[in-house]
């Protein structure tokens, strides 16, 4: 959000993001365009997402704005019916397949209530896009709504790449929760030698993890870096030697997924160890900067680990092709066909 808000800045449209207060939130940092955050009593559940979208159903009443783009469907009811009410410009921003993300795929009427807001929502809006070819033509065909693709991917920096350097380090950054493969690779820490492994992050799952990883008796094998500022993780990234992006395939979203922390390890010369689905197979084919999991399980990991500890020639390989591939895997490239979205948006209502 952070990119998008400072392209559509920088190409002339005033921009203000809209998010909430969390306990543990830092304070926002000076930008090119403006933030809100929104104060809520409740954190999660349905009472959270029905506070949410009051609060910002009222802000977007009375805010000074000629468009509103809603970021995926949890904020989709507010975006919609304000913009309705007061007869402005609307866009959707899918950033993942919010009906089958582990927390709803197996709860029937959790997942009928977004598919219910999906549908009574998304025929107000012309213009959508989403991170991923997969799921571009999933929602094509599901809402009937033309959905483009703007992937989640880094700004150039073209660092040089740090000296890899024993204990290798095994990099996982994002949210600590359900489904990343997290406890997998904990596990798989057993089985290697010569590896720590860092988690950049905090999440559902923190507490425990890290008391799996004392169960484990894995000791300075593992660190766990908490939430780490943006432009400090890059130099995380930068120092090391494999980016971890373990799925479990608990539905669509997923299995369909194209995370934003595969294409930041690339950008740092850093080779991926990621889950062979469709959108990493794809890139992999286009670009060799990985190696890919056929299943998800403590020996399959350590297997993988250990054969490109064992080949540094196919190390070497996968790394030059990381810096061939950041030169077109970039937001520079990206951006335009933000731009032209709402372009559109603006030209044609």
């Amino acid at each position: 959000m952070q990119r998008i808000c400072r392209t559509l800045a920088e190409n002339g449209y005033t921009v203000t993001l809209i998010g909430r207060t969390l306990p543990h939130s830092a304070p926002l940092d000076n930008t090119s365009f403006h933030q809100k955050r929104l104060h809520c009593r409740f954190r999660k559940g349905f009472l959270f997402y029905a506070e949410y979208n009051l609060r910002l159903f009222w802000y977007l009443l009375f805010a000074s704005c000629d468009a509103v783009c809603s970021v995926d469907l949890d904020t989709l009811p507010a975006g919609c019916f304000a913009t309705l009410l007061r007869r402005k410009r609307r866009v959707f921003d899918a950033h993942e397949y919010f009906t089958e993300v582990p927390e709803v795929t197996d709860r029937a009427f959790v997942k009928g209530i977004w598919e219910m807001v999906a549908r009574l929502c998304l025929p107000f809006y012309q213009h959508a896009y989403t991170v991923g070819n997969g799921l571009a033509a999933i929602f094509e065909k599901k809402y009937g709504l033309p959905f483009r693709v703007v992937r989640n991917v880094p700004v150039s920096i073209y660092s040089p790449v740090a000296d890899k350097k024993k204990p290798y380090v095994l990099l996982y950054q994002g949210a600590l929760n359900e489904g990343r493969g997290i406890e997998t690779a904990l596990e798989a820490m057993q089985q290697l030698h010569d590896v720590q492994l860092w988690l950049a992050g905090e999440g559902d799952l923190s507490e425990m993890l890290r008391r799996r990883a004392t169960e484990l008796g894995l000791g300075d094998k593992v660190r766990f870096l908490g939430f780490i500022k943006p432009e400090e993780l890059r130099s995380y990234t930068a120092q090391a030697w494999l980016g971890i992006n373990l799925l479990e395939n608990k539905g669509l979203s997923y299995y369909y997924s194209l995370a934003n922390k595969f294409f930041d390890y690339v950008q740092a010369g850093t080779p991926v160890l990621t889950m062979n689905f469709p959108e990493y197979r794809a890139l992999n084919e286009e670009q060799e900067v990985g190696i890919l999991l056929d299943e998800l399980s403590p020996g399959s990991v350590a297997v993988a680990i250990n054969k490109l500890l064992d080949d540094n020639a196919l190390y070497q390989k996968l790394q030059q092709n990381c810096l061939s591939a950041r030169k077109v895997w970039n937001w520079e490239a990206e951006e335009k066909i933000l731009i032209v979205i709402w372009r559109e948006a603006f030209s044609k209502g």
